[in-house]
């Protein structure tokens, strides 16, 4: 199939392939020129083969005589060859060549495809120039709005995709409040590797899990979404802790498309009294906590175990952690945390991160709008838009509202 012409090619000059086969009335052209006043250049095929192989990446425009003979003498369709041309060329500018009486069939080619249309008896240089000109900026206009068009049609598509891919809570009957933030760090993107999940089971324990794949790129995010959903299966069927994380990567062993791919993962599970909760962590940063009167702190993490994919015959110790009766858990990934401050090489780490919601819940800021908060100031402290994943989600027993 013959290339778009490019714009490069169009300023080198205009190239038209005249196609007509009627020796006795034989088309003479007039000198064309182009907008900048270049001449512009013509070949001529006398039929369709001839025309196929004159037909390079530099011809900009077709002029087509719809009074050539019908490829495989096809007599019932006026336009068949015009339809021949135009599936030969369908990156070209066409413009259809009949004479004056035949307007009815010259609408008609316009209608099936072409740019155009020119009446025999009527061709001079200054309309035949600028036709040529018209029919080009024309198709140009016409394949840049398609492309648009799916284009557009792409990313709504794969929006609506990734859109079902991100998790629904599933919190009926508890008093836990929920609230998330997610940021892919993938350009244009909506899902990336961190992925996380919230479920109720039916005996009241209320689990909550956040993960990070390592890498960016749409394998991983993928991969993500295979081990959240896994997540969801297992803890319904009863496993937690180390079995859970034990089969959890098994999964990632199968799945992952490199070996050298690992994932980091936070598991809690909450008790249906709300005051207690079991903690596993898979190289994963500790979940923060605020409590009423106490300064915000990071959970117990001095047992956890490696990331998931790292080591074949690992563990992954429960920690059992007392929550107290009024709190707010924040379940993160390093995305939150490993972003730049200032125009130096620092980064905001936890500390930096537990003393900057320290102070944001100092002003009052809970739920919803500690979240949008944090990861706001995070932003801008990295001085613009974060390169890696971000995914927070807060789970708040008691006290203020979101």
């Amino acid at each position: 199939m013959p290339a778009q012409p490019t714009g490069t090619e169009i300023n080198g000059g205009l190239t038209l392939l005249v196609i007509e086969d009627d020796p006795a009335e034989a088309l003479t052209m007039p000198e064309l020129l182009d907008a900048a006043g270049k001449a512009i250049r013509i070949r001529t095929a006398r039929n369709l083969t001839e025309a196929e192989r004159l037909l390079t990446d530099d011809v900009h425009c077709i002029l087509l005589d719809l009074a050539l003979p019908a490829p495989g003498g096809d007599t019932d369709d006026e336009l068949a060859t015009l339809r021949h041309v135009l599936r030969l060329a369908p990156r070209h500018a066409v413009l259809a060549l009949t004479a004056s009486g035949d307007i009815d069939l010259a609408g008609e080619a316009v209608r099936v495809g072409a740019q155009d249309y020119l009446f025999r008896e009527e061709l001079d240089a200054r309309l035949l120039s600028r036709a040529i000109r018209y029919a080009v900026e024309r198709k140009r206009a016409d394949i840049a709005q398609r492309q648009l068009t799916e284009s557009k049609l792409h990313a709504q598509e794969n929006a609506r995709l990734e859109r079902g891919l991100l998790p629904t809570p599933l919190l009926d009957g508890s008093q836990l409040r929920f609230a998330a933030r997610y940021r892919p760090g993938r350009s244009r993107a909506l899902l990336g590797g961190d992925f996380y999940d919230t479920v109720r089971t039916p005996d009241g324990t209320v689990h909550a899990m956040i993960g990070d794949v390592c890498g960016h790129g749409p394998d991983e995010a993928a991969l993500g979404v295979e081990l959240r959903i896994a997540w969801r299966a297992l803890t319904f069927a009863g496993l937690c802790g180390d079995e859970l994380l034990s089969t959890l990567q098994q999964v990632l062993e199968h799945e992952r498309p490199d070996e050298e791919i690992f994932a980091t993962l936070c598991t809690i599970d909450i008790s249906p009294d709300g005051r207690r909760a079991g903690l596993c962590l898979a190289g994963h940063p500790s979940p923060l906590i605020t409590r009423p009167g106490r300064p915000a702190e990071l959970l117990p993490y001095e047992n956890g175990g490696p990331a998931l994919g790292l080591l074949p015959r690992a563990r992954w110790p429960r920690q059992q952690v007392e929550l107290g009766g009024e709190w707010s858990l924040m379940l993160y990934t390093d995305g939150l945390i490993e972003g730049r401050i200032g125009q130096g090489n620092q980064r905001l780490g936890q500390d930096g991160m537990v003393e900057m919601v320290r102070r944001q819940i100092a002003d009052g800021l809970h739920g919803e709008e500690l979240l949008e908060a944090a990861v706001s100031e995070v932003r801008e402290l990295n001085g613009g838009e974060l390169t890696d994943d971000v995914a927070v989600l807060l789970l708040d027993r008691g006290g203020r509202g979101r």
